[in-house]
């Protein structure tokens, strides 16, 4: 009991209540959340909410721990009624703000008084607020929040949102809420936890063991007690599920009990499938009303994921679905077909092919899966690995195999199109070995589908040489129109067949640096894959198509492709996150190039998906480098730009680019199209059943460069631009030796290169050897380099002139460049280029122009300082700040920088949009600006940003 206390009517209080509890040990203190708890207190309510398990009373008793002087905590159990919750509160507050009796409402006041006039505010700990079972008992809470002066500052743990009222402090920005995406650990949390246990796991298990968890604590600390006592707990954690007793005795406990029969089956059903949208489910249970049990179960977050596309599609708890698809196993085999089937349906009706081929196989519906193949095959070729989850379809059996071979190829079609390499080869050598008796107009279309196959195994493997040489045969086994109009019996969709290989070679020559011959591929597939009405194959190069068009200096053709990707409808049942990266990204190319900064930047934010493929990240690298350099950091973006050369994979030997494929064969006449499935057996490995190469990609190896030059030609704008760094910063003997490496000419480097090594030698004082070592950017051989490179050869070649005193000459060559520059819309390399052209323009100007207005633009561009000066000798940047901003302030201002709104950014950290509004105008007080740009600018001048 509380000494000294008067428990009155409720009986007597417990002081265990009103301290923290012990926490478990080990005690693993995570400094990010007990900042963000500490950031949270500014404001008057804190609320952590997540479910059971995700540690939300250790982290406010690990945080209360640390709080001077200790804040006011109380623990509410079940079963408290509105008296005894205020009885508790009044014993907590009483050494702060003594007023009597609270429960009355006369005395609510008094407390309120009493708070107000203290000279710092009172923290109060609220855990497991969930368990008050009226709400109006929280009542005087808020009305104490709302008196108090600003002097009560409440932290609360609970399962659910609190109730409407106190919702009313988001609208104020009075609310801060940690749910379990931040509550959830990171890879570093869970290696200290392991450590902490005990337990050592190889660092490449951290992640996939968060990754199973979900970063939820009682999960991760079960599996470390068990994994401390297993003699392999190494592998032991690596098979570690939601099946394990201890985990499935918590989950079906705190989670799976308190739903109702009808929410329950719902949450079963669902985990038939990856994810589940609020139409499937009710598809899958037979009722109208399942989504809205997923809704409910969302709401609260931790076990049952909800995303932000429209409409939304949830996803189970990776060890909540175990446990859920163990239930499963335990309904008749002609329930779980029944299930399969309804999902079969349902994908099939949404546009979603390879969902709807895993399930029809699942169900046993042969002949849904076989023309689910033959009629959106090019639907089924992976470009991502959205969707590839769920359980695996057993293999159909061989006799209905013998009836329809095409019934094995939709199988390695869904299993490649999962990335099981191993399973896709070996359903295609066992289709191939009863295709012989198909009469001829069918051995033509299984031949076809066939080798579609055998591209899409080919990329997987990593094998480009192997990609062109399938994409070749795919390409042969077009036929003349007007063949029958069973698609079953031969007759070709030529447009298919041209978009399909069309963008594997053109990821195949994007993959090796060959940036002119993957944007001629795409191109071209683009046109047939809008001709064939293949939406996922048009994004796909529109998107590349774009960023590759950029990336050669074609500013307008990449605005336009870029502006078809994006605009392209969502919701297609393919992912769009790594083609709007590219499209993102060739528009922050675009955007540097005219010398927009602040829209460069903020593309660059929205393009990270994009950078897990080289030559993106190569492409991805140069911007950022640049944007560095123009902020005063080039020590970071030289880092940034050798870690991307280190990242393009080398290219391999031989000489010239990659064979052409020819496009116009058709199929000879006796059906041998050189397709190794049906006329011999000379061919990729995996045909004849040895499927080493098909294996790689189990390993996630990475897809060799291309032949010929193009890797050469990426890691030459690498070198070019990270010499460029070192020669702008004084270190010209480094910038010489790095250049020394670029591929070129027997007498030295070639393209961006050489234009490198030629401002080497001009900033290095030697415009002799510049001009030596400059390139003819007007000749036959400059024709093939990307533009930008061209204007920066032919600016620099008219600022050698201009020092030789050949001021005609100087004038016509500047000319000539303008010209070039002028139908693209560039900017940047005449504004930031060196004084010496600054001054050229200005002279320019004087001895007449056809680009007059051009040139006075650019003249008046590049006089005005820069944007982005690089730090000053003294005090640290926070220190030109009267008020400093806050963490919270910091994090809003990074997202400024993007595109994204008020109400975005909201959604991104959680918050109300009036909390970002508020601390917006927080921001541009402290930075004295008065709109968003204006902040970000001025943040980067401080180095806030």
């Amino acid at each position: 009991m509380v000494a000294g206390g008067d428990p009155g009517p409720v009986g007597p209080l417990l002081a265990s209540r009103l301290t923290p509890a012990p926490p478990p040990e080990p005690v693993l203190v995570r400094p990010r959340l007990l900042r963000r708890l500490d950031e949270g207190v500014a404001g008057a309510l804190t609320l952590v909410t997540a479910p059971a398990g995700w540690g939300k009373t250790t982290l406010l008793g690990s945080w209360a721990r640390t709080v001077e002087p200790a804040p006011a905590w109380v623990s509410v159990e079940a079963g408290d009624t509105g008296a005894r919750l205020w009885a508790y509160l009044t014993a907590a507050l009483h050494p702060h703000a003594p007023a009597g009796d609270p429960a009355r409402p006369d005395r609510l006041e008094l407390l309120a008084a009493a708070l107000a006039a203290r000279d710092r505010p009172v923290l109060l700990v609220l855990d497991d607020v969930h368990r008050v079972p009226d709400p109006a008992a929280l009542t005087g809470l808020e009305f104490l929040l709302r008196h108090a002066g600003g002097r009560l500052r409440v932290v609360a743990g609970a399962r659910t949102d609190p109730p409407a009222g106190l919702h009313r402090l988001r609208l104020a920005g009075e609310l801060t809420t940690v749910g379990p995406a931040e509550l959830a650990f990171t890879d570093d949390e869970v290696a200290d936890l392991l450590v902490a246990h005990g337990v050592l796991l190889p660092a490449a298990a951290v992640p996939r063991l968060r990754a199973r968890t979900g970063g939820w604590a009682a999960g991760l600390r079960l599996a470390a007690l068990a994994a401390r006592d297993r003699p392999d707990p190494v592998r032991w954690l690596e098979q570690f599920g939601g099946d394990e007793p201890d985990v499935a005795g918590y989950l079906r406990a705190e989670v799976l009990d308190p739903l109702d029969a009808a929410a329950r089956d719902a949450l079963r059903r669902s985990t038939v499938a990856d994810a589940v949208s609020a139409d499937l489910v009710d598809a899958l249970t037979g009722r109208s009303d399942a989504g809205r049990a997923l809704t409910a179960l969302a709401a609260a977050g931790g076990f049952v994921d909800r995303d932000d596309s429209r409409p939304p599609w949830y996803r189970c708890h990776p060890l909540l679905a175990d446990l859920l698809r163990a239930e499963l196993g335990e309904l008749t085999d002609a329930e779980r077909r029944d299930l399969h089937r309804r999902a079969a349906d349902w994908y099939a009706g949404h546009a979603r092919p390879a969902e709807a081929l895993r399930h029809a196989l699942a169900a046993g519906r042969w002949d849904a899966a076989t023309e689910l193949l033959v009629t959106g095959w090019p639907d089924l070729v992976p470009y991502d690995r959205e969707g590839a989850g769920g359980p695996v379809p057993a293999a159909p059996p061989e006799a209905a195999v013998r009836r329809d071979p095409e019934l094995a190829l939709a199988a390695a079609a869904e299993r490649a199109h999962a990335g099981d390499a191993d399973a896709a080869a070996a359903q295609l050598h066992r289709a191939a070995g009863h295709a012989r008796s198909l009469p001829v107009p069918r051995r033509d279309r299984f031949r076809r589908l066939a080798v579609a196959l055998e591209v899409t195994l080919a990329r997987l493997a990593g094998d480009p040489d192997e990609v062109r040489r399938a994409a070749a045969r795919l390409l042969a086994t077009r036929t003349p129109e007007g063949s029958a109009d069973d698609p079953r019996t031969g007759a070709a969709d030529d447009a298919d067949v041209r978009a399909t290989a069309g963008a594997a070679l053109g990821l195949v020559a994007l993959s090796g640096g060959d940036l002119r011959g993957a944007a001629a591929e795409f191109d071209a597939a683009l046109v047939a894959a809008r001709a064939a009405g293949r939406a996922r194959t048009e994004l796909l190069c529109a998107s590349r198509s774009a960023l590759l068009h950029a990336a050669l200096g074609e500013l307008r053709a990449a605005e336009r492709a870029a502006g078809e990707a994006l605009a392209m409808p969502p919701g297609q049942g393919w992912s769009c996150r790594t083609d709007c990266a590219y499209a993102h990204l060739s528009l922050a190319v675009v955007a540097l190039h005219r010398d927009r900064p602040d829209d460069a930047e903020a593309h660059l934010a929205l393009a990270g998906p994009a950078a897990d493929e080289p030559a993106a990240a190569a492409l991805a690298a140069l911007c950022r480098a640049t944007l560095l350099r123009d902020r005063g950091d080039p020590a970071a973006g030289r880092r940034l730009l050798a870690a991307a050369r280190d990242a393009l994979a080398p290219p391999t030997t031989g000489d010239g680019p990659a064979p052409a494929v020819d496009r116009s064969a058709p199929a000879p006449a006796d059906g041998r199209s050189g397709s190794v499935l049906v006329v011999d057996r000379s061919g990729p490995a995996w045909v004849a059943g040895r499927s080493a190469s098909a294996s790689a990609v189990g390993r996630s190896a990475p897809a060799p460069a291309g032949r010929g030059g193009g890797a050469g030609e990426l890691a030459g704008w690498l070198l070019a631009a990270e010499a460029d760094l070192r020669a702008a910063h004084g270190d010209a003997d480094a910038a010489r030796e790095l250049l020394a490496g670029a591929p070129g000419r027997p007498d030295g480097p070639a393209g961006a290169a050489a234009v490198a090594l030629a401002r080497v030698e001009l900033r290095a004082g030697d415009p002799a050897a510049a001009a030596r070592a400059l390139p003819r950017w007007d000749g036959p051989e400059a024709a093939a380099w990307p533009l930008p490179v061209r204007l920066d050869a032919g600016l620099l070649d008219a600022a050698l002139a201009a020092r030789a005193g050949d001021a005609r000459r100087a004038g016509r060559t500047l000319e000539r460049v303008l010209e070039l520059a002028a139908d693209e819309g560039f900017r940047r390399p005449f504004t930031r280029a060196e004084p010496g052209v600054r001054d050229l323009l200005a002279a320019h100007l004087d001895s007449g122009t056809a680009h007059w207005p051009t040139v006075s633009d650019l003249v008046r561009a590049a006089q005005e300082p820069p944007a982005r000066p690089g730090p000053a000798p003294g005090p640290a940047p926070d220190r030109a700040l009267d008020e400093p901003l806050t963490e919270r302030e910091l994090t809003i201002l990074r997202y400024l920088q993007s595109i994204l709104s008020n109400v975005e950014i909201a959604a991104e950290l959680s918050l109300s949009v009036n909390t970002v509004k508020t601390h917006v105008r927080n921001i541009y007080r402290k930075l004295d600006a008065t709109r968003r740009r204006e902040a970000v600018r001025r943040a980067r001048e401080l180095r806030l940003i």
